[in-house]
């Protein structure tokens, strides 16, 4: 079986995905695209060779009889009326984040999913597909480490542009922690504080950097997140976790180390495209062989979307107060129960 993919947005993220599922993974296709820039669409078309239709919208492409998945990488404030629309017409949809840019979005796709009566979306969190994370994930499942306690994460980037604020902090950035720790520990979150420690001399003045974000979760662990997007040095990320009986860390993403004139070193990436690139690959090969095999894809739902938003709106208030923030889940459907969900 191939899965015949309909892509909505051909930007920097789109066409790393068309790439990606017509020249590197097995089991898809894609059949048709569409863009805001329809000359876009056209010529990503022509770049990558494809056979595919270009429709003047995300609705004809999702009426299209020959596309089994509406892809989703537009602009983020599209997602919501694109993704609903998709699971009404019963297809699979893969969504980069956000899926909605409000947690009432978020409920609005949770509920036209549930009446489809299957899971039919995925959600771009591409962090549990990371070899490291996955490994971080099953000493805390085996109880390596006695009961988490504790954990110290950091996003840092070596720079930004000025478009990103403050805010974005937690919007483009944050959002990736706020899945992948939930994901760890299995805990919902309670609350949330942000402190924004001395300024860096690289930041502008519309972004503090950087800032440290507090997360209690339900049983009482403590979540510290440093996000420091002009660090300079490179892009690192950062995850430790505390338990009773140890200490579990993110290893290092492998380099060559070299030893020359007096110094022993290794290199430090600076774009996380590369960080993340077999993450990518793995997501949608496991998205693709999870519909082919169970009918339904088994990554982050439409619920771990809705509780990235909730969080998401908690840390920015918090970070407009500067006072500890309720963050306030809605009682979890069966639907959505983790007993059918699988790490990979």
């Amino acid at each position: 079986m191939t899965l015949r993919f309909g892509v909505v947005g051909t930007g920097a993220i789109g066409r790393e995905h068309i790439n990606r599922i017509t020249n590197k993974l097995s089991g898809g296709s894609i059949v048709a695209v569409t863009d805001v820039n329809q000359e876009a669409a056209e010529q990503v078309v022509k770049h990558y060779q494809l056979d595919a239709v270009v429709h003047p919208n995300d609705k004809d492409l999702i009426a299209d009889e020959n596309v089994d998945v509406v892809l989703v990488t537009s602009w983020g404030p599209a997602h919501e009326e694109t993704v609903v629309a998709a699971v009404e017409a019963g297809k699979y949809v893969f969504c980069e984040k956000p899926l909605a840019t409000s947690a009432k979005g978020c409920l609005r796709i949770v509920e036209a999913e549930m009446q489809q009566g299957k899971k039919l979306v995925q959600v771009g969190f591409m962090r549990r597909y990371d070899s490291g994370y996955v490994q971080l994930k099953q000493v805390i499942e085996n109880n390596g480490i006695g009961t988490p306690l504790m954990i110290h994460a950091a996003h840092r980037n070596p720079g930004v542009d000025a478009n990103y604020v403050t805010e974005t902090a937690v919007i483009d950035t944050l959002v990736h922690e706020m899945d992948a720790l939930h994901w760890l520990v299995n805990d919902d979150y309670k609350s949330v504080q942000v402190v924004f420690p001395r300024k860096t001399k690289y930041s502008h003045d519309n972004l503090q950097d950087p800032q440290l974000f507090t997360i209690e979760t339900i049983s009482g662990m403590i979540l510290n997140v440093e996000v420091f997007v002009n660090c300079q040095y490179g892009y690192d990320i950062q995850c430790e976790v505390v338990g009773e009986e140890g200490i579990a860390k993110l290893p290092e993403f492998p380099s060559v180390v070299m030893r020359k004139d007096e110094t022993l070193s290794s290199t430090i990436l600076n774009d996380w495209k590369y960080r993340f690139m077999d993450a990518y690959n793995v997501e949608f090969q496991d998205f693709i062989n999870s519909i082919d095999k169970k009918g339904e894809p088994q990554g982050p739902t439409s619920w771990d979307g809705y509780i990235v938003a909730v969080t998401s709106d908690a840390c920015v208030k918090a970070q407009q107060t500067g006072e500890k923030e309720a963050i306030s889940l809605q009682e979890r459907p069966r639907f959505y129960d983790p007993v059918h969900l699988q790490t990979v």
